[in-house]
């Protein structure tokens, strides 16, 4: 097994010494236009849990609520944040991030810390070589100023193009850090990410794994509709299994499931992933399984309401049309995010009475930027505060392994979706296929179909027994 892949190479990019620049509109809010002296990620390392507008656990902000429960197969690997003010007024970012493997609960946490970091970071690298060096200015809504050559890129094509990279950038800077963390062992497990940046009208999404987003919206006679916004990149989208199998390795679903499609190595029938795409499983990585991000743009509308991002511990059990229903009537906003979650675990035992329910996390975003009232959200039995919940399933933040916690044989429920062939709809952005992108539409693919008991089969013999290093 030791010559699977090999795990000696490192990258210059790591938590500790990855020279990622951080601007100070990453963290210092309102210091657009002014030069400052730049400073690595790792200098924020410790104070990053105090920035404003940052949540991370069970509660609300100005305009969102996340709440996540622990299943019933080991320690809770999900993990969620909302940032609100991300690098200037009227920007939020949030993120659902669903660990797999040994060690997928830190693998989660360690992206969710690090990776908005490194998308600010190249973002303003990016904005800074186009205007130069203290004339950053990022703006919700951007306008095109008068008397632009109209032979230049729009305003709005310039400002996709300027995300994309980052979250290209971003994505492949923080598996690099996973390959060469000295604390955390990644090469059999992972995580998922779905990300989404809203900057004024603009929602700029990436993602990898079968975490999934989905926007709640109004149709023409006011009636509530769901919009998916990501697809699930699973080993059996043709793509996907074209990439796999020219990089040598396997797609193929077991007898006693054949609904579930999982990659496979060259030689070996390990480790079984049921996903296309990941931080981390660098088991796989020379064998077709990327961690490149399928990246979207959408204009919001006035009809649009609301966003849920979600790892498949939900969509497992409820569809699109269940989620936005329950989210548009929960009784307060800020209650959204937990009353899904009660939603999904009571689902679980109702259609899978045999099953082990999976980890549930949930992050909803109101896009008019409103939150209830002090008083409703008391009767809810939430505070202003972020929150901390009994059903949380999130023990004392671990420090990328320095202490470990127990960690368990991992059981994940996985789902199968007949692929809709027809891409590029409406809703999405279509994207070179070179890149290893999708391109998206407004298709919506049951998380009722196809439901299994693990997402990696089989854990590689060496590597199984190992802990995260003291």
């Amino acid at each position: 097994m030791g010559c699977c892949v090999s795990t000696s190479s490192k990258s210059a990019c790591s938590s500790r010494s990855n020279g990622d620049t951080v601007s100070p509109t990453c963290l210092d809010i309102g210091f657009c236009g002014q030069k400052s002296a730049r400073r690595t990620f790792s200098d924020h390392v410790v104070s990053l849990h105090q920035v404003p507008n940052r949540i991370f656990t069970n509660g609300k902000s100005r305009s969102s609520c996340i709440f996540t429960q622990q299943g019933r197969k080991g320690i809770n690997q999900d993990a969620m944040i909302v940032w609100e003010d991300f690098m200037s007024e009227d920007v939020t970012f949030c993120g659902v991030f669903d660990g797999h493997g040994p060690h997928g609960h830190l693998v989660a946490r360690k992206v969710r810390d690090a990776l908005p970091i490194k998308l600010l970071s190249f973002l303003h690298s990016s904005e800074s070589g186009r205007n130069g060096l203290g004339k950053v200015c990022f703006k919700g809504n951007t306008e095109p100023e008068s008397g632009e050559s109209q032979k230049d890129l729009s305003a709005e094509d310039k400002l996709n193009s300027m995300w994309r990279e980052a979250f290209m950038k971003a994505y492949k800077a923080m598996d690099k850090e996973l390959r060469s963390h000295p604390n955390l062992d990644c090469f059999c497990s992972g995580s998922t990410a779905v990300t989404i940046v809203k900057q004024g009208s603009n929602l700029f999404m990436g993602n990898i794994g079968d975490s999934r987003a989905i926007m709640g919206s109004k149709d023409s006679n006011d009636s509530m509709v769901a919009i998916q916004l990501t697809v699930d990149l699973k080993p059996d989208l043709p793509r996907e299994a074209e990439r796999i199998k020219r990089c040598k390795g396997r797609v193929f679903a077991l007898q006693d499931e054949p609904e579930v499609p999982r990659v496979w190595l060259p030689f070996d029938d390990a480790p079984g992933l049921a996903m296309a795409r990941a931080f981390g499983d660098f088991c796989l990585k020379e064998y077709g399984v990327i961690s490149i991000p399928e990246f979207s743009h959408r204009l919001l509308t006035d009809r649009d309401q609301f966003i849920v991002l979600a790892s498949d511990g939900v969509w497992d059990v409820l569809s699109n049309e269940e989620v936005v229903e329950i989210v548009s009537s929960a009784p307060t906003r800020s209650s959204a995010a937990r009353i899904l979650v009660d939603s999904a675990a009571r689902e679980w035992k109702l259609k899978y009475p045999t099953s082990k329910m999976d980890d549930c996390a949930v992050v909803c975003v109101f896009l008019d930027g409103k939150m209830d009232s002090e008083s409703d959200c008391e009767e809810q039995g939430f505070s202003a505060a972020s929150l901390h919940s009994n059903h949380s399933g999130n023990p004392v933040e671990s420090d990328d392994g320095q202490k470990p916690e127990p960690y368990l044989q991992r059981n994940f429920t996985v789902r199968s979706s007949e692929e809709n062939e027809n891409y590029g709809g409406q809703g999405g952005v279509a994207v070179d296929v070179e890149d290893g992108i999708l391109s998206t539409d407004d298709q919506n693919w049951s998380g009722l179909e196809g439901v299994t008991r693990v997402n990696s089969l089989v854990q590689l013999p060496r590597f199984s027994e190992e802990r995260p290093k003291s």
